[in-house]
């Protein structure tokens, strides 16, 4: 049988608090322990390195609360695999990691967690080195504004170019109020495809949950990088749907 191509991912803007963190450790998660694909993560978001942060987090509360000792364990050996690795390194240092996780065992994704400018040392490269970008925008002008100036540098520069790559850029409305009109999200579509730009059909919503991680109060988890969204919050989340179509547009 032919071994499949590791595929690199990123979700990537320039623009804090827009969610790429915190969607880069929810698909790993689901990717990884509900689907079955074999991930890891390449942290290179310094200097506060969220992601590897998160994990020492998550792996201090189960070590010291039974509640969550029972559910990895009953986890892991249901699935027969530890959890997703994730590895620290700067910008610049990100792909030859990356090859490295590939020669240690084989991998569907690795996804990477870049800083939030492009001037920092690495990342444009970096970034040329996906097989996949998907980054998160938000109706804040602002943020809007900002975040459609990185995309499409990246596509005039790396995407049409031929210079990167890159198979595909995608855009994915994160943090959307229900109580928006969606004529205006139908106009803000229109306006990014005459950029040249695609737009994924799956929309998350604005919600508290995307916050919750692993408390002692023993609430449902929704981020954290040892479980997946739990059953309880999946719906209206959007998350399932997020997968599902990300799997669709990378062919896996």
């Amino acid at each position: 049988m032919e071994k499949k191509e590791t595929l690199f991912i990123a979700f990537s803007t320039q623009k804090g608090g827009v969610g790429k963190t915190t969607l880069t450790v929810l698909a790993a998660s689901y990717l990884h322990y509900v689907k079955g694909y074999n991930v890891a993560v390449v942290d290179c978001d310094y200097p506060q390195f969220s992601i590897a942060d998160m994990r020492r987090r998550d792996v201090e509360q189960v070590m010291k609360d039974n509640h969550y000792k029972r559910m990895a364990h009953v986890q892991f050996t249901a699935i027969g695999k530890n959890a997703w690795q994730v590895e620290e390194c700067s910008s610049v240092d990100a792909i030859a990691k990356a090859e490295q996780l590939q020669t240690d065992g084989e991998l569907d994704f690795i996804f990477f967690d870049l800083p939030g400018t492009m001037n920092a040392a690495g990342v444009v490269k970096t970034l040329a080195s996906m097989d996949y970008i998907f980054v998160p925008i938000t109706a804040d002008r602002v943020v809007l504004e900002s975040t459609l100036q990185f995309a499409t540098t990246l596509h005039d520069n790396l995407i049409t170019t031929g210079k990167s790559n890159i198979k595909s850029l995608q855009l994915v409305w994160n943090m959307v109020d229900g109580r928006e009109k969606s004529d205006l999200y139908h106009a803000y579509d229109h306006a990014i495809e005459e950029l040249g730009l695609q737009v994924m059909e799956t929309v998350l919503p604005d919600s508290k949950r995307f916050r919750r991680e692993m408390t002692g109060g023993h609430k449902p988890v929704f981020r954290s990088t040892l479980f997946p969204v739990d059953k309880s919050l999946l719906k209206g989340s959007n998350i399932e749907e997020l997968v599902t179509e990300f799997c669709q547009i990378v062919k896996r």
